[in-house]
């Protein structure tokens, strides 16, 4: 039976699991497909347009974004980043789901759009706040205040976590990649996610009748 495609927003402050869910996720269902950004910031060393970001000019951005073709969109360190909407609306008419790694802001703008019927958002925590800041330093990759500014900012985004659809404490990465795994079934098997499903019904009916 037919079926539109989701828009999955999974959130969670840094540190919680959210992207090495997002990557399980994708190793665990190949036909979901990762919302691709678009950015004006220039490329880095081996990143591909299209692949790794939609690069393109602050002009095209805003002019993307006034006639509503960004569903979602913010401006992080002078640069502008958003969700281009046509690829998200190619996928659904194909019955694929999209997955998007967002912050609460961008869960908002997305959920507040006009596909934000068909959007599941998932919010991941860590255990502790100590158990975040700790993953946080195991990673290696930042200074001791580049970390105080994460752990303040974690506690902002956790604020934001009765906004969504369903919330996940990241105690343990197989248990939450399997509760993921389960909440992405059962809203894909939801009565009015199935296009086709009245006139497979009708169909029984027919055969019943004849």
């Amino acid at each position: 039976m037919d079926r539109t495609g989701l828009l999955i927003i999974l959130s969670s402050p840094s540190g919680a699991g959210k992207s090495t869910l997002a990557r399980r996720l994708m190793d665990w269902d190949p036909s979901l497909r990762f919302s691709v950004s678009a950015t004006t910031r220039a490329p880095r060393a081996g990143e591909i347009d299209g692949q790794h970001y939609f690069f393109t000019s602050r002009q095209d951005f805003l002019a993307m974004t006034a006639a509503g073709h960004m569903l979602e969109h913010a401006e992080v360190f002078g640069n502008l980043y958003g969700s281009p909407r046509g690829p998200v609306e190619a996928a659904m008419r194909e019955g694929r789901d999209t997955l998007f790694d967002v912050d609460w802001q961008g869960g908002q703008q997305i959920r507040a759009s006009a596909l934000g019927g068909h959007v599941v958002s998932i919010f991941v925590l860590p255990p502790s706040l100590p158990e975040l800041e700790r993953r946080l330093r195991d990673r290696g990759q930042d200074s001791d205040e580049v970390i105080a500014g994460r752990m303040l900012k974690s506690r902002a985004e956790i604020s934001h976590w009765a906004e969504y659809d369903y919330v996940l404490v990241n105690d343990d990465l197989d248990a939450t990649e399997r509760r993921l795994r389960a909440i992405l079934t059962a809203e894909r098997l939801r009565r009015d996610r199935q296009a086709g499903l009245g006139a497979f019904v009708k169909h029984l009916m027919d055969e019943e009748s004849a």
